[in-house]
C-alpha cells in the first residue's frame, strides 16, 4: 500500500512540476514580443486541460488589490452620482480630447451610487460568446452561478440555453448593434424591446462615454427601457474606469486599439466577486482537437483586424487560469 501511495505521490509531484513549467512558459511568451501562432496556443491549452485546477486564494487576493488601486471597479466601474458629478466635465475614453458636461438630465439617468458595488458576489460567470459553447452542454452550471455577466446582447432562448443558460443579471451593449439592427431606436423600438425580455431583469451595460458617437444611441436605450417601464434598467461604463483598465493590461503585454468587452467584463469581476469562471471564451478557429469552430455560437462573424488584441488577451487569461485566481471552462461541461 505504501509503494502505491508513494508511487501515487510521485505522480502528483510530477503533475504539479509538469503544471507548473507550463505556467511558467505561459508567463514568459507573454513577455516576448513575438506573435505566436494558433497552434502555439492549442498545444499549451491542450497541456492546461490535463492540470488540475485549483483555486488559490491568496494569488487571487494579491491580483484583486492590484486591480483595485488601479481601476476600483467597486466604485468607477459604472457611472453614477457620486463619480460624476453634476456640472462636471467628463472626458471620453477614446475621444479623449473631447468632453461631455453632465447636465442635470445625464445626472438624472445615472443611479446615485454603482448598483455594483453593494454586492460581493460569491460565484460569477462570465459568459463569451465563443463557438466552443456549441454542444457544450454548460447551461445548467451557468445559470446556477449568483451573478452571471454576458457581451453585447448574445441569443439565450430556446435550444442554445442548454449550452450558454438564460440567467442574465448584466449583458454589454455595442452601440453599433442597436445601430444596424434597430435602426437607433428611430422604429423597431417593439422588436427591440421583445428580443431583450430574454434578459429579465438584467442590467443593459453600454459605453455611453467612449465615443462621442456612442452617446445618443446608448441614451437612447436608456430612453426607450424608460418610456415602456421595461424590467431592464441601462445603465454606462465609466470612461475613467475603461483608460485606467486599459492601462493596467498595457503595463502587462496588452496592446490594443481598445481591449474587448468580454476581457472588459472579466476584469471587473475580478473585483466584483469571490470565484470567477469563465465560458465560451474560445478566439481560436479550431478546438484542440482539431475540429474547426465558428467564431460565435450563434454566428461565424469575425471582429475588425487589429481592433482587439485577441491572442494577448487570451495569454493573460491563461496565466490567470493557471496561478488559480479564475477558472477557464475549456470544453464541455459535467453534466449532472
Amino acid at each position: 500500500n505504501r509503494t502505491t501511495l508513494n508511487k501515487n505521490g510521485i505522480y502528483q509531484f510530477e503533475q504539479a512540476s509538469k503544471c507548473k513549467a507550463i505556467q511558467d512558459n505561459i508567463l514568459s511568451s507573454s513577455i516576448k514580443k513575438k506573435r505566436y501562432s494558433e497552434d502555439y496556443y492549442l498545444h499549451i491549452v491542450t497541456k492546461l486541460q490535463n492540470c488540475t485546477w485549483v483555486r488559490k486564494p491568496e494569488e487571487s487576493t494579491k491580483f484583486r488589490s492590484e486591480l483595485a488601486s488601479c481601476c476600483d471597479a467597486v466604485h468607477n466601474f459604472i457611472a453614477s452620482q457620486n463619480n460624476s458629478p453634476l456640472g462636471s466635465n467628463m472626458s471620453y475614453e477614446v475621444d479623449s480630447k473631447k468632453t461631455i458636461l453632465i447636465t442635470e438630465d445625464i445626472f438624472k439617468m445615472l443611479p446615485v451610487s454603482s448598483p455594483l458595488s453593494v454586492y460581493p458576489f460569491k460565484n460569477c460567470a462570465v459568459v463569451g460568446n465563443g463557438g466552443i459553447l456549441k454542444n457544450s452542454s454548460c447551461g445548467a452550471e451557468i445559470d446556477s452561478s449568483d451573478f452571471v455577466f454576458r457581451c453585447n446582447l448574445p441569443p439565450t432562448a430556446g435550444n442554445i440555453s442548454k449550452d450558454v443558460g438564460n440567467k442574465t443579471n448584466l449583458v454589454t451593449v455595442n452601440p453599433s448593434i442597436i445601430a444596424q439592427k434597430y435602426n437607433k431606436l428611430n422604429e423597431k423600438k417593439t422588436q427591440f424591446l421583445e428580443n431583450i425580455a430574454v434578459y429579465g431583469d438584467a442590467f443593459l451595460l453600454l459605453p455611453a462615454f467612449s465615443f462621442r458617437s456612442n452617446t445618443a444611441t446608448s441614451f437612447k436605450v436608456y430612453h426607450t427601457l424608460k418610456e415602456f417601464k421595461a424590467t431592464q434598467r441601462a445603465i454606462f461604463f465609466h470612461p475613467t474606469y475603461l483608460k485606467s483598465l486599459a492601462q493596467f493590461w498595457r503595463t502587462k503585454g496588452v496592446k490594443a486599439y481598445r481591449l474587448s468587452s468580454g476581457f472588459m467584463i472579466t476584469s471587473a469581476a475580478l473585483e466584483l466577486c469571490e470565484n470567477v469562471k469563465l465560458y465560451g471564451f474560445w478566439p481560436f478557429s479550431k478546438s484542440t482537437e482539431k475540429m474547426p469552430i465558428s467564431h460565435h455560437y450563434y454566428d461565424n462573424q469575425l471582429p475588425k483586424p487589429g481592433f482587439h488584441a485577441m491572442p494577448k488577451e487570451y495569454n493573460q487569461i491563461l496565466q490567470l487560469h493557471g496561478k488559480g485566481i479564475l477558472k477557464l471552462q475549456f470544453g464541455k461541461c459535467e453534466s449532472d
